[in-house]
């Protein structure tokens, strides 16, 4: 199924670094309610701060770092995710095709045994309706048996128009099976053409998958050097906070990064359940000469994934670029795309209804992060993929100003 995502935990290292790096450059003593925790003496204040901003200025350097793998890592999956679109919707077309070229190619059958039995009808008219399936010479013999003349006219006449009848009918079914063999060899021709496509794009789809990995790796690499810095960078912070006078630094930090992190940025009315609470983290639109087809959520592995209006379940299950992805149809006719879940909890078929779980968020497929990637189509399958926004404002969900 489709799908161009966004990383996601890089965000976080920037706004959690910046709330850091920005306590880190205060040159006050920040006030903390009475407690027993008295401040620190001025050098050693002095010299937390002169650690902390050493380790801040690593932090710094690997960012730099870690924002250039995160900017190839985008690009590559970008790429990738566009190529897997590509697959899919090859895919979808193909079997559309086989399908259509099937059914043409039972109706062809069926106009060769018309004309097949049109043809017998033509050469047994005389026996047929005189004779019963009589001997080879019962038109002749018909004749012969005719009592008068007039009679005799008469046969004769009654011969040649069953004749034209079935010759009329034969020419028909014949007309009808050159028709329908002219629309079996384009259904076949389109199911080659459609298979070479299909074809192309898996090549393309592996080629990219292989650069993502590659992208991948050196991301991930980038991310492991900040998350040991990070770490060090916590414990500077939390150092300072005690040397300050915080009667509980650690809470003192975690309230911080708690701030730094932010909140959802989704928000419902009229009793309309969200796909899944979190962060808005990639919306619809261009990226880097592809489409990004849906809103991405950022939220954790387990995160419950939600109809957020009631339908019947078209698919569940592996998805191409996806992992695993579950599709439902809703009464307006929508399809909506819930992508990347870790799990999910229905089957093709199934009614469910308005905020019932149908998946958790994952990180499967081509993710770089756990999130949520939920798509919009309009028309059928693949038919127009639209932007999300006006859909979920329109069944009272809003993104808040996200996208």
């Amino acid at each position: 199924m489709a799908t161009l995502h966004r990383p996601h935990r890089p965000f976080l290292y920037r706004r959690l670094g910046a709330a850091l790096l920005a306590v880190a450059a205060a040159t006050v003593v920040i006030a903390w309610p009475a407690g027993p925790a008295a401040a620190a003496p001025a050098d050693d204040l002095a010299g937390a701060r002169a650690a902390q901003d050493a380790v801040a200025a690593e932090v710094e350097a690997i960012s730099t770092e870690v924002r250039a793998a995160e900017e190839q890592l985008q690009r590559m999956t970008v790429e990738a995710e566009a190529a897997a679109d590509a697959a899919l919707v090859a895919q979808t077309e193909l079997a559309r095709a086989q399908a259509a070229a099937g059914e043409t190619a039972a109706n062809l059958a069926l106009a060769q045994y018309a004309v097949a039995v049109a043809e017998g009808e033509v050469a047994d008219v005389g026996r047929e309706v005189f004779m019963g399936g009589g001997d080879a010479y019962g038109s002749a013999a018909v004749l012969l048996a005719a009592g008068s003349p007039e009679e005799l006219l008469q046969r004769a006449a009654t011969l040649d128009f069953l004749g034209d009848q079935r010759a009329g009918v034969l020419q028909q079914h014949e007309a009808v099976q050159v028709q329908v063999a002219e629309a079996d060899a384009a259904a076949r021709a389109a199911v080659t053409q459609l298979d070479q496509a299909r074809q192309a794009a898996d090549a393309a789809l592996s080629a990219a998958d292989q650069h993502l990995a590659s992208a991948q790796a050196e991301f991930d690499a980038a991310s492991a050097r900040k998350a040991e810095l990070d770490a060090r960078l916590r414990d500077a912070q939390v150092e300072l906070l005690r040397l300050q006078g915080a009667a509980d630094a650690e809470a003192a930090y975690a309230a911080q990064a708690a701030a730094a992190a932010g909140a959802s940025s989704l928000s419902v009315s009229g009793g309309a359940v969200a796909p899944a609470n979190g962060r808005v983290s990639s919306c619809y639109g261009g990226r880097w000469g592809t489409t990004h087809y849906g809103v991405d959520i950022a939220a954790p592995i387990g995160t419950p994934v939600f109809a957020p209006v009631g339908g019947v379940v078209l698919q569940a299950g592996p998805a191409s670029g996806f992992g695993l992805a579950v599709y439902l149809q809703h009464p307006d006719g929508s399809i909506t795309v819930y992508g990347h879940v870790n799990q999910y909890f229905v089957a093709a078929g199934d009614v469910v209804s308005a905020g019932q779980q149908i998946a958790e968020v994952g990180n499967r497929g081509q993710s770089t992060g756990p999130h949520l990637h939920f798509e919009v189509h309009q028309g059928g399958l693949y038919a127009s993929r639209v932007d999300p926004v006006p859909w979920l404002s329109a069944v009272g969900i809003s993104l808040g100003g996200a996208c």
